[in-house]
């Protein structure tokens, strides 16, 4: 990420202005950026951190530095109620983080600026409770994954209920491939698939964030994807129905319709329990399409995808939430634990 220039901050007068304040407070936030990058803090968490600061500016209306514990009260405890813990966890490990810089470097400086004594509005009594690491969630390896899909696309022709049967192995595959929400999927429409953007084709992803707005990304067909959703727009989702081209047409239907006719969505509660009883016996009660998205997000870093561009594919806000996925095939500290030992014989050698 790039550094902005960091101006002098001692020997302000007082702010009068709204843009003295503005100013004052990019100078803060500049130099909290630089100290963090000189720390070695990867740039994808200080971006992260800087962007929780910023949501917290937007949200109490003036500068950070005017918070007290009250203020964090109401926004923890109001606005963002409803979001998981850890993203709460993590909002506050940054606000604490940016206010122990300010405490340590510019006490003085801000009080002679302002009039402020700044003081930390996350405490022990309103500090959202949980750990920053998420349980780590094992994917079932290639092979079984393989084994999975293989088996299932054999049983497809010999199912009770073809048409169903086959939505739920296409959404599942998908899944496997380029790491949708199950949410995602059930929202899919057949006019989503844009096969000429880009050079492998993208799909519009939506999905719902923590209070209720849309979110919308473009994720490319790689991996396979492409391959997998033209077999099944050009056979097994005409089992449904012929209205294909029509707008809104779901890309995953229901067998339930409409008064005109047409299928309606699949729900979530329906590819989920199409993962209950599969071809991974070791895997029982943990074979969800959600343990899908994980190997996929795995089997992408595998294959030297880099994180960030995970990150994009799977629509994670946070860097460090894409590295719980992925933290199953990093390898650094066997790659370290190697070249130590690479030194340690040349010495013996030497």
């Amino acid at each position: 990420m790039s550094l902005a220039v960091v101006a002098p901050i001692r020997s302000r007068p007082l702010l009068e202005s709204p843009q003295d304040i503005a100013d004052f407070e990019q100078d803060l936030l500049s130099a909290f950026v630089l100290a963090r990058a000189a720390a070695g803090i990867a740039d994808e968490t200080i971006s992260g951190d800087v962007d929780a600061l910023m949501e917290v500016r937007g949200w109490c209306g003036r500068p950070l530095w005017e918070l007290i514990p009250t203020d964090l009260d109401r926004f923890f405890g109001e606005d963002q109620r409803r979001l998981a813990t850890l993203t709460k966890v993590r909002k506050a490990h940054a606000l604490a983080t940016y206010f122990e810089f300010l405490e340590v470097r510019h006490q003085a400086d801000i009080h002679a600026a302002t009039g402020v004594l700044v003081q930390c509005p996350v405490d022990e009594i309103n500090r959202p409770r949980g750990k920053t690491n998420m349980r780590v969630r094992i994917p079932p390896p290639a092979a079984d994954v393989d084994r999975l899909f293989a088996g299932w696309r054999d049983d497809l022709h010999s199912a009770r209920k073809y048409a169903p049967s086959v939505r739920n192995y296409t959404a599942c595959r998908l899944a496997s491939l380029i790491g949708p929400r199950v949410s995602e999927l059930c929202l899919l429409e057949v006019h989503d698939i844009r096969w000429d953007l880009g050079t492998f084709g993208k799909v519009l992803l939506r999905g719902k964030g923590s209070r209720g707005q849309k979110k919308e990304r473009l994720v490319p067909l790689i991996n396979g994807s492409r391959e997998l959703l033209e077999w099944w727009l050009q056979g097994p989702r005409w089992e449904f129905d012929g209205h294909l081209d029509e707008p809104g047409a779901p890309l995953f239907p229901s067998e339930r319709r409409d008064p005109g006719g047409r299928c309606k969505r699949v729900s979530t509660s329906a590819i989920r329990g199409a993962m209950a009883e599969r071809h991974l016996p070791r895997w029982s009660g943990r074979a969800t399409p959600h343990a899908l998205r994980h190997f996929a997000a795995s089997d992408l870093y595998a294959q030297g995808m880099n994180v960030v561009a995970i990150q994009e594919l799977l629509g994670h806000r946070w860097i460090n939430t894409t590295m719980i996925y992925v933290h199953v095939n990093k390898t650094h500290i066997e790659d370290a634990w190697t070249s130590a030992g690479q030194r340690a014989a040349s010495r013996f050698t030497g």
